[in-house]
């Protein structure tokens, strides 16, 4: 073993050789000496492990004439940036994993203006004097939703904590038993109620609740009514939940405000897409909620934040609350979302122009078209360079995600792919190692892409990963 250890090349030698063999990348300013040594010394550590067990049984294995290939691969894999652009082709609109909604044109505008400047965050542009940053955002949102009053923090889950600190720390809030959601990260209602200080006391059923339900819990101690939305799971079948004009004349007549989490909380009704039962902020609003919260960057398309609408008093008791400055927003979030919510001025305008509620509404016609138009483009590149795999299209099923509209399928065409040689499984993987990585799904032992969620002004680069990932399928 160690005269194995001793055939493991110096530091020093092995920083010369890669930069004879790729000093393009050696010699890159995103290539700091200090970097590409530690990423030398981390790869010759993890042969050393693999000598402890027994992996490396002869010298000659260990040169770095032989080892070179693989050190490259790692130092080109540690000068990656960790956040790298990803092709989305499993058709799921709205992705937690790969950074869930896509920003329109116009919010990678704002963010890039108010990163790159000094900006008006908190700056009154009548006086010069100090701002706020609220005001960037309010009237925004008072003009779309109809509430009195505004407040973003960073998601929804803190809009939550937030209200439940400010207005039922100490007190009971009554809650339909079926309404105890867990959402994205395991992260609970239960739990987020308990960290307010709040008392929980459910209500009713897992799927039956009615208003005498709720009317029964009344105390001195009760200090709210909330609804959760359950946007990621339906109960069907023998069910019942009170509606919320029910619950908001219930909460009047016993002086209780009524909060509504509405989760990923949407801005459009998305019917003509086949899109049918999720609440609008605005109908929320309308039908008696005294204040709403919902994410940013879900069914919304803008980035990660947590909005708070609802009555002007209320909204006002939250932004005096000092738990407000720790969960506020940076002025990248609300430069992003004063854009979103600028398209959403014109309904229709935002559907367009919006990524994540233009892909929701996508037809099975447009997505048809698409798929041939994606096919044929993967066919050109692939036999260009002579590689061979089987590409046929199907029809499938598309997902909104981000726990909205969970029990709906959309429609669309899918372009799978059958490498000739090596199993869909392993195009997986390859496909993990192109650069930019692409994400599709295994069906029926192919690849299979979703062009829903592929703008056509990225298919070139879907054809050129293709092509990449072959090469790597066939070890070339």
């Amino acid at each position: 073993m160690n005269t194995l250890f001793r055939a493991i090349p110096a530091v020093d030698t092995s920083l010369s050789a890669l930069r004879a063999a790729a000093p393009e990348l050696v010699g890159s300013p995103d290539a700091p000496h200090a970097l590409l040594r530690d990423l030398v010394v981390e790869f010759w550590e993890s042969r050393r492990e693999a000598i402890r067990v027994g992996r490396y049984r002869h010298e000659a294995d260990l040169t770095l004439e032989r080892q070179l290939p693989a050190l490259l691969s790692h130092v080109r894999k540690g000068l990656r940036p960790r956040v790298r652009s990803v092709l989305n082709g499993t058709g799921v609109v709205v992705h937690t994993n790969m950074g869930r909604s896509v920003l329109a044109r116009e919010a990678c505008e704002a963010v890039s203006l108010a990163a790159g400047n000094y900006c008006n965050l908190e700056l009154n542009m009548e006086t010069g004097g100090r701002g706020s940053r609220q005001a960037i955002i309010d009237p925004l949102l008072c003009r779309i939703t109809g509430g009195e009053n505004a407040f973003v923090v960073n998601n929804n889950a803190a809009a939550l904590l937030l209200i439940l600190d400010t207005f039922c720390k100490d007190g009971e809030v009554i809650i339909s038993r079926g309404e105890l959601v867990e959402i994205g990260g395991s992260f609970r209602i239960p739990d987020i109620m308990e960290k307010s200080g709040t008392i929980l006391r459910e209500v009713g059923t897992t799927n039956r609740t009615h208003e005498q339900d709720y009317r029964n819990a009344i105390t001195e101690q009760t200090r709210a009514i909330l609804r959760v939305h359950t946007s990621n799971y339906r109960i069907v079948g023998f069910h019942a939940e009170v509606g919320l004009s029910a619950l908001h004349s219930l909460a009047q007549e016993h002086g209780l405000p009524l909060f509504m989490d509405l989760g990923s909380g949407s801005l459009l009704d998305f019917s003509s897409s086949g899109l049918h039962g999720e609440p609008t902020v605005q109908e929320c609003i309308a039908h008696g909620a005294d204040m709403v919260c919902f994410s940013g960057d879900k069914v919304l398309g803008g980035p990660q934040a947590g909005i708070i609408v609802g009555r002007h008093d209320m909204v006002e008791r939250l932004k005096a609350n000092p738990l407000a400055r720790a969960l506020r927003c940076d002025k990248l979030c609300l430069a992003a979302l004063e854009a979103t919510l600028r398209l959403y001025i014109d309904p229709e305008r935002a559907r367009r122009l919006v990524p994540t509620p233009r892909m929701m509404s996508l037809s099975a016609a447009d997505l048809a078209r698409a798929a041939r138009s994606l096919a044929r483009q993967i066919k050109h590149a692939i036999k260009t360079v002579e590689l061979e795999c089987d590409i046929t299209l199907r029809p499938g099923i598309s997902r909104v995600g981000g726990g909205a509209f969970p029990q709906y399928d959309l429609p669309t065409t899918l372009v799978c792919l059958a490498p000739v040689k090596g199993s869909a499984m392993a195009l997986k993987t390859a496909f993990l190692q192109t650069t930019p990585a692409l994400l599709g799904r295994l069906e029926d032992n192919a690849f299979c892409m979703d062009p829903r969620t592929i703008p056509i002004s990225r298919f070139r680069d879907v054809a050129s990963v293709t092509v990449q990932a072959l090469h790597i399928l066939a070890g070339r």
